[in-house]
């Protein structure tokens, strides 16, 4: 990526767009003038010069004055904009403006607006936060411009992606826990198992074991043989497969599948692994935001409290 930011490209860049432009006067020039041909009646008419079969010629009509004249306006104008703002190349303009720039100002303008209400709600409780209707609402804006793109416009998620409008929680659902998600990301990570289980019927019988503690059908036969096997998975999803929270071990035994449950995925899992990430959105965000999204995220878990505020 460093080579394109050679000061070669400023000069391949800022050429092009030079030449561009003139070649559009050139051919507005070339377009726009004709020769005259003395008819045998002594009348003229206008041509452009091309003769076929000696007497075919290839008359002109060139566009209206006030067009022509429009388009080399627009040339002028092409080339005083280039003169003033960015374009050429890593020119950046007589009048310095950058569209970063821009956004920093309308940051800045946004935070002068809308920041008292933030520390208003950053200095309440995640729960009190939760039962404003307000602050549902500037809740919901945010999620729905940086977190609807993974776990969906209904929080609801899709394989890959956590339901957030339920009770089933990979690191716990308490508001601080949500927060801190949130704040600092997180970063999920199942071992492949294949090689630790060994044959496929291993893997298969594993499967079928886990498909069991969450109440799915399964071959009675191949669940007696991946109890044992289990063992391999206790240190992280425990005895009974129950998950852990403080490692974010899912929980096995209820009905709450994040990839699906059919026997075939669930042996994809145990014999691949499974790896994804939530990125951090504390530094981008703010913790004052992140207080507020926090709080709309633990309302949509526990419609209880938000519906009663917003009676």
């Amino acid at each position: 990526m460093a080579d394109f930011f050679n000061e070669f490209w400023h000069w391949y860049i800022a050429i092009i767009t030079v030449l561009s432009i003139l070649g559009c006067g050139v051919l507005l020039w070339t377009q726009s003038t004709y020769r005259v041909k003395l008819r045998a009646d002594g009348t003229h008419e206008q041509t452009t010069g091309h003769v076929w079969d000696e007497d075919l010629t290839e008359l002109n009509t060139p566009m209206p004055r006030w067009w022509i004249v429009l388009f080399y306006l627009t040339i002028v104008f092409g080339f005083a904009y280039l003169l003033l703002y960015p374009g050429l190349g890593s020119y950046a303009g007589k009048l310095g403006w950058n569209s970063s720039g821009e956004y920093k100002a309308e940051l800045k303008q946004a935070r002068a607006d809308f920041g008292p209400l933030f520390a208003q709600y950053a200095k309440q409780d995640l729960k009190a936060v939760a039962a404003d209707p307000q602050a549902q609402a500037i809740g919901e804006r945010l999620f729905l411009t940086y977190c609807a793109q993974c776990h969906g416009s209904d929080a609801r998620g899709s394989k890959g992606f956590p339901n957030l409008a339920d009770r089933d929680w990979l690191h716990g659902g308490e508001p601080s826990v949500i927060k801190q998600t949130i704040m600092a990301g997180r970063v999920g990570a199942m071992p492949p198992m294949g090689a630790a289980l060994g044959s496929d019927k291993d893997i298969e019988s594993v499967a079928a074991y886990v498909r069991n503690l969450s109440g799915l059908s399964a071959d009675p036969i191949k669940v007696a043989f991946g109890k044992p096997k289990f063992a391999a998975c206790v240190a992280c999803h425990g005895a009974k497969g129950e998950g852990n929270p403080a490692m974010g071990a899912p929980n096995l035994a209820d009905k709450v599948w994040l990839y699906g449950g059919s026997q075939e995925t669930v042996m994809e899992t145990i014999r691949k692994g499974r790896s994804n990430t939530m990125p951090a959105f504390g530094e981008f965000l703010g913790e004052e935001k992140v207080h507020v999204l926090a709080a709309y995220v633990w309302g949509l878990s526990n419609p209880a409290i938000t519906t009663a505020a917003a009676k």
